[in-house]
């Protein structure tokens, strides 16, 4: 991790702090003057400031049920950052591990490990992640199996030189159904990558439009009994899934 963020999670200071430290000449890497807040350390480095050691905190991770017209940004814009719901030390410390658009709600992940971070959302890792998609126009079910092997197949999305990775299209029970009246336009969809407004660009290239998306799980995380706006600890065994 870079120093100044290792200076950060072993001591109070602030990354502006820490960087200011770091120019005093005051901070030692194996024994040598470091300054370069950007210079990458490990556990096993030996980081003193005036010959003090220095240890890391353990690396934290959360699960939040993100809100309507919040985002996944570490500053607030017009918006809050989904951060200011976290009611933890050094909050604006931490990142979010897969971001989703401002109108978007559902679940988010949040730590300050970037290796965990990088399990989840690089393409590589090929992480599940499944949202329930509200559609301005109806799926008949004579054309729902069409466009699952649409989707299966993978979708050219515009502007993109590649097709999309195989996604997995599925009605919603109807004994699952948020609101009954939708059974034709509300759905499932599971991808394992995160292209910008990607699921919104997937439905328009059949034709269609999204008017409600909310992502309900992650890997085998879920968002469970999670109200709107809440947060807690992920387990070790969540934890453990992207380690």
């Amino acid at each position: 991790m870079r120093l100044d963020k290792f200076i950060c999670k072993s001591t109070e200071l602030t990354r502006t702090e820490a960087k200011k430290m770091l120019k005093s000449g005051e901070v030692r890497v194996n024994g040598e003057v470091a300054k370069n807040a950007a210079m990458q350390v490990h556990e096993n480095n030996s980081i003193t400031i005036d010959g003090q050691e220095l240890t890391a905190r353990g690396s934290r991770y959360y699960i939040l049920h993100k809100v309507v017209d919040s985002i996944c940004s570490n500053v607030d814009e017009v918006y809050p950052s989904v951060l200011n719901f976290i009611e933890v030390d050094k909050a604006f410390d931490l990142h979010i591990a897969g971001r989703l658009d401002a109108d978007t709600t559902g679940l988010v992940l949040i730590t300050d490990d970037g290796r965990w971070s990088h399990n989840v959302i690089s393409p590589k890792k090929q992480c599940q992640k499944t949202y329930r998609v509200w559609l301005r126009s109806e799926i008949d079910d004579d054309k729902l199996a069409d466009l699952i092997t649409r989707f299966e197949k993978g979708l050219q999305l515009q502007g993109e030189d590649s097709l999309t990775r195989p996604a997995i299209l599925a009605r919603v029970a109807q004994e699952n159904l948020v609101d009954e009246t939708s059974y034709r336009s509300e759905v499932l969809l599971t991808i394992t990558e995160g292209k910008y407004h990607q699921v919104k660009r997937m439905f328009a290239a059949v034709g269609n439009r999204v008017v409600g998306l909310h992502r309900e799980q992650i890997g085998d995380i879920r968002l469970g009994d999670l109200a709107p706006g809440e947060w807690r600890e992920l387990t070790e065994d969540e934890i453990a899934q992207f380690s």
